[in-house]
């Protein structure tokens, strides 16, 4: 497994990331805690997690998969904030209040001391950003958190962040998580050259395009009993167009035409983007991680590459994954 450095920090991750929203949703307990045991014995050390995942059940299970045989020393946790966690108006955003709660909850659930990499898995445009930051300091200053990122962001919040720390002398963000696949290349456009500008690493969730870039839909109707459109509907769902579909069975056509599967090939095109650190792979068992491993050596061939460029204009999209950010203006 290849080994990458997370932005400018000092910590090496895997060149592939494990996420973990499909964990008893729909993935049972036991078969998650395989499917996080096999990744760390492949080789995959950074464990993408949310408090917001399962109410926070996900970080649980994380926790207890840890615990046995010393695993916690194989993994890079990350997590994240500012989800709702309760019905006040203080259980939620990124206030001091609500991140340094939030933290000390996440690390009961995962039975940790401290959290590798802690992530606003939102920007929250009505809290300052020096408020956030001064408390994720805190923390960092207080051994609970390691470092910091943020996720879904806009570019320019992401460097107003990194101005911000620069400023006053805070804890400085390491990475940015966003949606990156095939069918949705809008980063390319300001995210990924700022962040390699200023050395902020990019980990990508959705490389597979829910599925898309798998062949896995005949039609928006035609979808998995157990993918997260069907399961979930809402947002998940709004990112299955007939655009996407269409683009994403061309891209499967491509990609078995030279000896790949669909799956494989669509890490591989996210992990080989100038900028990115890690595609996020989330796999609901484990035959499809093994299927998805070896990605964390393989190259992107250029023919393939400007193949695909061909199916989608690079900074373009077909089926937009930045539905759940609402600072994105986007249209069908």
């Amino acid at each position: 497994m290849e080994l990458r450095r997370l932005g400018r920090s000092g910590a090496v991750v895997s060149a592939l990331a494990l996420g973990t929203d499909n964990i008893l949703n729909p993935t049972p307990e036991d078969e998650s805690i395989r499917l996080i045991h096999a990744a760390l014995d492949a080789g995959i050390n950074l464990i993408d997690t949310s408090n917001s995942y399962r109410a926070g059940e996900a970080e649980r299970v994380i926790g207890k998969a840890l615990r046995p045989r010393g695993r916690r020393d194989d993994a890079f946790i990350a997590t994240k904030f500012p989800y709702p966690t309760g019905p006040g108006p203080n259980e939620r955003g990124n206030s001091r209040l609500h991140v340094v709660r939030a933290c000390d909850d996440s690390l009961r659930r995962l039975r940790l001391d401290h959290i590798d990499l802690y992530q606003s898995h939102r920007p929250d445009m009505d809290v300052p950003l020096d408020e956030t930051l001064g408390a994720l300091d805190d923390l960092v200053r207080a051994g609970k958190v390691r470092y910091v990122g943020t996720s879904t962001s806009p570019a320019w919040h992401v460097l107003e962040a990194v101005m911000t720390s620069e400023l006053k002398g805070l804890v400085r963000v390491v990475s940015e998580q966003s949606p990156y696949n095939l069918l949705d290349r809008r980063v390319e456009n300001e995210l990924l050259p700022m962040c390699r500008r200023h050395g902020v690493g990019v980990l990508c969730w959705s490389p597979l395009a829910m599925g898309m870039l798998a062949g896995r839909y005949a039609s928006a109707a035609g979808r998995e009993d157990d993918s997260r459109a069907a399961l979930r509907g809402g947002i998940y769902a709004e990112r299955v167009t007939t655009a996407g579909i269409e683009t994403g069975n061309a891209f499967a056509a491509l990609a078995r035409a030279h000896g790949w599967e669909p799956a494989l090939l669509a890490a591989v095109w996210t992990k080989e983007q100038p900028g990115v650190t890690a595609p996020i792979i989330g796999p609901k068992r484990v035959d499809q991680l093994e299927g998805l491993l070896p990605a964390g050596d393989l190259t992107l061939p250029d023919e393939l590459r400007a193949a695909c460029d061909e199916l989608v204009t690079p900074g373009s999209f077909v089926a937009s994954f930045f539905n759940s950010a609402p600072w994105m203006a986007w249209k069908h």
